[in-house]
Formats: C-alpha cells, sequence, structure tokens
C-alpha cells in the first residue's frame, strides 16, 4: 500500500491529469491526499454565489474520490506570480512533513497557466531527498486546456514514459468530472467530455489497453 499525495493548483486539475489513477490507488486500498493550491476567495471579483459554488463542488468531488485528507492552502487564483517563491515552497514542505507521501502526482512544468510553472517550481523544491527522505516517486500529469497549449517547443514537450490502465475507472472519472460544471462545455471546447475520452483512448493505444493515462516519472526510487 502507498501513501499517496495528488497536488491540483486549480480544482479540476486532479480529475482532468489524473482521476483514473487516483480511482486505481483507491481501489488497491492506497492512503490517498488532495491538496488544493489556490482557491477563489475575492468576492469583488467572483462573487459570493460562485465561491460557494466551488467550495460545494470541492467537497462532492471529494466525496466521489473518497480522499483520506483534503488540504486548501487558499493562495489566490491566477496570482501565484506576484507572491515569494519562498512563501508557497515552505507551505507545501510543511504539507510533506506532515503527510509524508511515499508517491507525488503534479501537473506538468510547461503547461500555459502561470500558476502551474510557480507551483511546480514550489513542489519540486519541496521534495528534496536530503529533507523528504519518505518521497519515492513523483509523476508528473497533462490537464486538457493547459499542456497542449505550451508553445511547440522542445523543452516544452510532454513526453510520456509511464502510462496507467483505467478502462475500469474511465466512466466514473468522466462522471466526476462533471460536477465542475462551470468547467465543461461542448466540443471542441478542449474541457470538453468527448475530448477527456479521447485523450484516454489515445494515451491507452499508446501502450495497448482501452483507456489510459499518462506520466512523466520525475523521480521513482526502489527501496
Amino acid at each position: 500500500m502507498f501513501n499517496v499525495l495528488i497536488y491540483s493548483v486549480h480544482p479540476d486539475d486532479e480529475t482532468l491529469g489524473c482521476g483514473g489513477t487516483i480511482l486505481k490507488h483507491k481501489a488497491h486500498g492506497d492512503t490517498i491526499h488532495w491538496v488544493i493550491i489556490t482557491n477563489i476567495i475575492d468576492a469583488k471579483v467572483w462573487g459570493d454565489a460562485r465561491i460557494k459554488l466551488r467550495q460545494k463542488e470541492i467537497d462532492q468531488v471529494a466525496q466521489k474520490y473518497g480522499f483520506d485528507s483534503v488540504t486548501k492552502l487558499d493562495f489566490d487564483t491566477t496570482q501565484l506570480d506576484t507572491l515569494p517563491l519562498a512563501r508557497l515552497t515552505e507551505s507545501i514542505s510543511d504539507i510533506h512533513k506532515n503527510i509524508k507521501p511515499e508517491r507525488i502526482y503534479l501537473h506538468n512544468r510547461s503547461d500555459v497557466h502561470s500558476d502551474h510553472k510557480v507551483s511546480f517550481e514550489a513542489i519540486m523544491s519541496a521534495s528534496k531527498s536530503f529533507n523528504h527522505p519518505y518521497i519515492q516517486a513523483i509523476f508528473m500529469y497533462e490537464t486538457i486546456s493547459e499542456t497542449e497549449f505550451a508553445p511547440a517547443l522542445q523543452e516544452n514537450a510532454f513526453m510520456p514514459n509511464y502510462f496507467v490502465d483505467i478502462s475500469e475507472f474511465v466512466d466514473k472519472k468522466s462522471e466526476i468530472m462533471k460536477i465542475y460544471k462551470s468547467e465543461l462545455k461542448e466540443h471542441p471546447f478542449p474541457r470538453s467530455e468527448r475530448n477527456i475520452r479521447a485523450l484516454a483512448t489515445f494515451r491507452g493505444a499508446q501502450c495497448g489497453v482501452d483507456s489510459a493515462e499518462a506520466f512523466m516519472i520525475l523521480k521513482e526510487i526502489w527501496k
């Protein structure tokens, strides 16, 4: 059994990037923790109704996955690049010391959203082996509407080298994504049910299964 930590910069990243993998971990009896880095907290910008709806969505998603813990860091969304990196890194380091995760899933380093870029740097900085020897593996996932829109440069390429068969979980992943009503739209919008299933089919074809999620292994230690 693994002690697993899932990072979402924004709620829905976890489902888009590794929802099927989360469900598979749960089916295997692993302990799963969810950390949400940003939140919509300014009522003047988002409105009270939108803020309440988002918190309700988070609660419903957490219940569907059966997370063992949910942590909201509540940094203001779209504003991470205005904060000292050390502040975010310290918050994440504290989470690692408390949870002591063995496996970490996080977003792609080259995603176009500035929140994703800043969060990636902070998480990796807070995952150094000499400070957190319990971390045995780190997997980077792709997030539809962020990963594929990165500039088409070699250094930004998402090149998966690890696949998880989610064939028996893809329907539930789709069901959970529908909880985020404001994030889903009809095809050809990137975050559509059709596109989510298409990506799972494509990744499945790459590794010889019906549906899969793809990752890049950033670190793996066999102990």
